[in-house]
């Protein structure tokens, strides 16, 4: 009797074992596929996924899960079968940080090589690194030059930086400012180097902060920064806006929402032209979209393929414009009234054929806090340009170098 109710219960502990395994996870031999994907994004964007992509159940279930510290997790995790996740959901900028650590799959071995036909030429090049497309686009942001149309007349948004040099000397007074930014982040000062027709680093990872243009860039615009409120923080700059004290910015397309919810009558132009070049202000742009690791891609490739089929149509990019606030990575959505009716997505179409998609390579890393120093040292502390700027190279140089 004992060896027969042995028998039993090991036979009840093998049916157990057999039914209690993680199944979402293998591919398919079982039961539905579960993909996992890591985002750090607001729910109203993850709710435009979360819906196109029920049309792929009950066969393939898809987990959004958002991340704290996502850029380190993966860092930590990236390879590890256990604890990766199939996908993460992000902006384009640490594509060379894990296409070097070995963990990203390009999405042209899932997709095929015309993998982003049709899409912004601008989301294409900042997907790409060393040639190769790490990431399907959803959408795109730029910084936008935005005037508050209480104070700033039609005819006075200025079509180059002169003219609003000009307004800035008339108009900074009493209190108000005729022009407020960021002046002394990388991220918003980048614009004015890229004006002059410099950059902070190039495509293979040397700083540029000692190049002709990156001083002549930084002696041209402190002249604009004397007319600017010496305080240089998001919330400051934000603040002046909005409360009516500025009459223009340069900001993000996230700031839109808190201006508007403030009663401001908010006008968004086109970048001004250098005077000096003739090239625009172009800054940097963030492209956020789908990147694949390596380390479930033997199992799940059927299941990740059509994922991402679903998540690129051009409807689901439309709908992520909408509640994001930026703008889509499919050209076919500018055919459309909805995405065409909207002056917040067109101005930032309009300034992503001169803006730069933010480098995703590793060294980059290290030129956000070298540039911020060198702003900070000139427009701020009133160091001469030239010491300045070769002490910042030599510092990037230092960094990079051990980096490696």
């Amino acid at each position: 009797m004992r060896k027969v109710l042995c028998i039993l219960m090991v036979c009840i502990l093998f049916l157990l074992t057999g039914c209690s395994g993680n199944t979402g996870n293998q591919g398919g031999k079982s039961g539905p596929v579960t993909i996992t994907i890591w985002h750090d994004k607001e729910d109203a964007v993850i709710a435009v996924l979360q819906e196109a992509v029920k049309v792929l159940e009950p066969d393939i279930v898809v987990v959004f899960e958002k991340k704290t510290g996502m850029t380190e997790s993966l860092k930590l995790v990236g390879n590890d079968k256990n604890a990766a996740p199939d996908m993460y959901f992000f902006a384009h900028d640490k594509i060379g940080v894990y296409a070097e650590m070995g963990i990203l799959t390009p999405i042209t071995e899932l997709l095929g090589e015309d993998a982003l036909a049709g899409y912004v030429p601008l989301t294409v090049k900042g997907a790409t690194y060393k040639g190769k497309l790490y990431q399907v686009p959803l959408y795109f942001e730029t910084l936008l030059f935005m005037y508050n149309k209480k104070y700033m007349a039609e005819e006075d948004v200025p079509a180059t930086t002169e003219q609003l040099y000009s307004y800035m000397q008339r108009k900074t007074k009493y209190g108000h400012y005729g022009f407020v930014e960021q002046h002394s982040t990388p991220y918003y000062a980048a614009g004015w180097i890229h004006g002059f027709g410099g950059s902070l680093i190039t495509d293979a990872g040397v700083p540029c902060l000692d190049s002709s243009e990156v001083k002549a860039a930084l002696a041209y615009h402190k002249k604009f920064v004397d007319y600017m409120p010496g305080e240089t923080e998001y919330a400051t700059v934000n603040t002046l806006f909005t409360e009516g004290m500025a009459h223009a910015t340069i900001a993000g397309p996230w700031f839109v929402p808190t201006v508007r919810a403030a009663g401001i009558n908010v006008g968004i132009a086109p970048m001004p032209i250098v005077d000096e070049t003739g090239l625009p202000l172009a800054p940097y742009s963030g492209i956020q979209g789908l990147h694949v690791l390596k380390v479930h891609v033997p199992e799940k490739q059927a299941a990740i393929v059509k994922v991402l089929e679903v998540l690129m149509q051009p409807e689901v990019s439309v709908k992520l414009a909408k509640v994001s606030g930026c703008a889509p990575a499919v050209e076919s959505c500018y055919t459309l009234e909805e995405v065409t009716s909207d002056p917040l997505i067109m101005a930032m179409k309009q300034t992503a054929e001169t803006a730069i998609p933010m480098p995703n390579i590793p060294e980059m890393d290290v030129m956000w806090t070298v540039t911020g120093n060198l702003l900070t040292d000139v427009n701020m502390s009133g160091q001469d340009i030239e010491p300045a700027s070769a002490a910042a190279q030599k510092k990037a140089l230092e960094l990079i170098e051990a980096m490696k």
